[in-house]
């Protein structure tokens, strides 16, 4: 008889609390349907729809929720406003497509930081959806080129802001189902302060060249639920977060599932590294990355660090990943500087710990792993459960304590397993 840790036992009721409770309940008001085409949405992809669509959001609201029903078109809009009890229904062939004038998106402070409205948004709402087979598509080509014009001429800390294409701001019972989301301006589909989210059967797309469209953000958010999502984008095709750098009064990411996904391009699947207010009870399985820059990554830095821990990642398979496993609390860099030298413990300090990854394989890859803790606030109990990786680069471990049962790594240039300073490997 199998015998579970108390990690995995404790992982597996996160998982079930987080199956049960993320699945949205249906608005009974459903029956009330409200069509932007009755208030003078043209759906021709050249007039601009926001104005009706949102009439026609404001009167299913008035009749207690409803329904939206964006039959097929093009509904060229500015920034709409959901409610609670609303879904909106992009059936196959309709497309939302987000205006290129800059302008008709507003500037809001969003996140605790200077932003600008999204496309599709929600803030304080409950039993709120969106469905069907059709796309969202935030026209994001002009957005790219105007924030890297201002990136090269005054650098990271540029003030040019760029609207997320789906926010949910302190929302409750949230469902995203069936749709495309594409060409965000900047980060795709965000749930932010939000409980009971699922993100189901979704295709998020992005080329590859595009600044920042990760394609789902989980942000200090509860019991979410992430399945069979397709994502092919230019930054995290999962990202889960909690709090920016040097802030404080975050709240934890907890109870989150991701599972039967596949990641095509993108920067992988990662927590951190705006992690200041911690994760906890994170459960990955079934995860494809082919091609990807990376694959797993838990990164954070002593400014933007705090507890990370009942983690588990099984049944992984990376084909072609540059980085195929990257845990630093150094993000972004991989390795710790030299000298090594500790520093004092503060509420930003990462503590990554009790951290299982099962049944991983991957091929192909440029860097096989690098494990790296703080000398101050050293990875413990990582376990590396039947791990295979195939490199041309080997593990490297710095202040991490490493449980290795059938882990395997192969590298064509110098040594599978590199251990450094305050590196604690035990094999199995």
């Amino acid at each position: 008889m199998r015998k579970f840790s108390p990690l995995l036992l404790l992982s597996t009721f996160a998982v079930c609390a987080t199956l049960l409770a993320a699945t949205p309940a249906v608005a009974a008001t459903s029956a009330n349907i409200c069509s932007p085409r009755s208030y003078g949405a043209k759906g021709n992809g050249v007039t601009n729809d926001a104005a009706a669509i949102q009439h026609a959001i404001n009167a299913c609201e008035a009749k207690g929720g409803g329904t939206v029903l964006l039959t097929p078109g093009t509904y060229l809009s500015g920034p709409i406003v959901l409610k609670s009890n609303i879904t909106l229904d992009l059936k196959k062939g309709a497309t939302l497509l987000g205006s290129p004038d800059f302008k008709d998106y507003p500037k809001i402070s969003e996140f605790r930081a200077p932003g600008r409205q999204a496309l599709v948004s929600a803030t304080d709402a409950s039993h709120v959806s969106i469905v069907g087979g059709g796309t969202i598509n935030g026209n994001g080509v002009g957005w790219w080129k105007a924030f890297l014009t201002h990136l090269v001429a005054e650098g990271r800390n540029t003030h040019f802001t760029r609207p997320r294409l789906i926010v949910f701001d302190h929302c409750d019972h949230v469902l995203i189902e069936g749709i495309t989301a594409e060409n965000s301006p900047m980060w795709q589909i965000v749930p932010y302060y939000s409980d009971y989210v699922t993100i189901r059967n979704v295709r998020v797309l992005a080329p590859a060249h595009s600044v920042n469209t990760d394609a789902i953000d989980p942000f200090a958010s509860r019991h979410v639920l992430i399945e069979h999502v397709y994502a092919n984008v230019g930054d995290d095709d999962v990202a889960i977060k909690s709090g920016m750098p040097k802030s404080a009064n975050n709240r934890a990411s907890r109870y989150i599932t991701i599972e039967d996904c596949t990641f095509v391009h993108g920067h992988g699947l990662s927590i951190g590294s705006e992690i200041a207010g911690g994760a906890q009870h994170i459960y990955a399985d079934n995860i494809t990355f082919d091609g990807t820059g990376n694959g797993i990554r838990i990164k954070a830095n002593r400014d933007r660090g705090n507890d990370v821990s009942d983690i588990v990642f099984k049944n992984i398979r990376m084909k072609n990943v540059p980085n195929a496993l990257i845990i630093s609390e150094f993000y972004p860099h991989k390795f710790p500087p030299k000298p090594d030298l500790p520093a004092p413990v503060t509420p930003l300090t990462p503590h990554f710990h009790n951290i299982t990854i099962e049944n991983l394989t991957a091929i192909n890859s440029r860097n096989g792993a690098v494990i790296a803790g703080l000398p101050e606030a050293p990875i413990r109990d990582l376990v590396l459960d039947h791990v295979t990786i195939d490199a041309r680069k080997g593990m490297v471990i710095s202040n991490a304590q490493v449980i290795g049962k059938d882990l395997f790594v192969h590298a064509s240039e110098g040594k599978d397993i590199t251990t450094l300073a305050g590196a604690k490997l035990s094999m199995h």
